[in-house]
């Protein structure tokens, strides 16, 4: 068994508690001493160094969850009770670097990439619909990637639609709203760029490779069809 102080700096009483380590394979269970609460980056240390594991490749379940060092980009601390089980596994080395690639690839295409979250106020907003609503991350990612600005113009709009509804001009309001949109949307373009309509040029000049019934008579007189 082996003894070790580790200030965690997390809050609330600290107290030493024993554990019991068990590993996924044929290693024996093992016991450790730490101090309670404890920062998981220490456990991790902790525990690679007393049984000599690759610390990259470690994994940590306590009660069913994979403990993580970070979480919203702030230190994680856990809790133990005298007599806790941690369950310890060792990652297996990764594939060949031809095919890691690969599957990297495929991660990334799959993996939803959130916001990132630099006030206090959107961390805990994060915290409260991703862990106690159970919102999906593909929801959460568009709510964080609106603006408030964008967001205050929704809620105008909801604040104005039975305004709208009262004086029977819903479908006007509903199709304001759509052109609004078309036209915000728009973008700019630069100084000689040419628009993809011909109206919108000099000369009314096309796109090269345009497909209209112009170039399919063209095309016809010049017997390339």
């Amino acid at each position: 068994m082996q003894e070790m102080e580790i200030n965690s700096g997390a809050g609330g009483e600290v107290k030493k508690v024993g554990i019991n380590i068990r590993m996924i394979g044929p290693s024996p269970p093992s016991s450790l001493d730490l101090h309670s609460p404890i920062k998981v980056r220490d456990l991790r240390k902790l525990v690679a160094g007393n049984g000599r594991f690759p610390l990259d490749n470690l994994r940590l379940v306590l009660r069913g969850n994979v403990l993580h060092d970070t979480k919203y980009g702030d230190d994680v601390s856990v809790h133990f009770n005298n007599g806790d089980t941690l369950i310890v596994a060792v990652k297996p080395k990764p594939p060949a670097k031809n095919i890691q690639n690969d599957f990297e690839e495929d991660e990334e295409e799959l993996k939803v990439q959130l916001p990132e979250l630099n006030s206090l106020w959107k961390k805990r907003l994060f915290i409260l619909l991703h862990d106690k609503l159970k919102i999906p991350d593909m929801l959460l990612t568009a709510i964080f990637s609106i603006s408030l600005k964008t967001w205050a113009v929704i809620i105008m709009w909801f604040i104005f639609a039975p305004i709208a509804h009262k004086w029977e001009v819903g479908p006007l309001y509903i199709l304001g709203t759509g052109f609004a949109i078309i036209f915000l949307n728009l973008g700019k373009r630069q100084h000689g760029d040419m628009s993809a309509y011909s109206i919108f040029n000099e000369d009314f000049r096309e796109l090269p490779g345009t497909f209209n019934a112009e170039r399919v008579d063209r095309d016809i007189r010049a017997g390339q069809l």
